[in-house]
């Protein structure tokens, strides 16, 4: 599926080719920083598939709770996490709240579970708003 997408602000612009069909929620505490809250969904993209369209990305690696190596990539202006690689570069998972046609998604599987808040698993008993109250 061709997406494009961006951070909040508008200075970083991006498409690529993902796999809706991998789509996942992350309940690890490195996500939970990551994102300020209970998890994070992330698209995978098909290798180079990702091509910035405008502006430039910031980023650092860590040592995620897995042992391996993760570059995150974010906007330098507003902060918005954007996608991750691998240590090597290769596999890229795209940030579903960046994505402009991220109302198509849906998750697939979650992971990390074991690190999952407690309240986040059904939500469905909670009021509805349309907007803020």
């Amino acid at each position: 599926m061709h997406i494009t997408g961006g951070c909040h602000c508008g200075a970083i612009r991006y498409q690529a080719e993902i796999d809706p069909e991998r789509i996942s929620i992350c309940h690890c505490t490195d996500c939970q920083r990551l994102t300020g809250s209970a998890y994070r969904i992330t698209a995978p993209a098909r290798p180079d598939s990702l091509t910035l369209l405008s502006g430039e990305p910031r980023g650092y690696a860590k040592y995620g709770d897995s042992g391996g190596l993760s570059r995150q990539f974010f906007c330098p202006n507003c902060g918005s996490p954007l996608y991750r690689t691998d240590g090597e570069g290769g596999a890229i998972g795209i940030r579903v709240g960046s994505i402009d046609q991220r109302r198509e998604l849906t998750p697939k599987k979650q992971i990390w579970c074991r690190s999952a808040l407690a309240g986040v698993e059904n939500i469905e008993h909670l009021p509805r708003f349309e907007g803020e109250d």
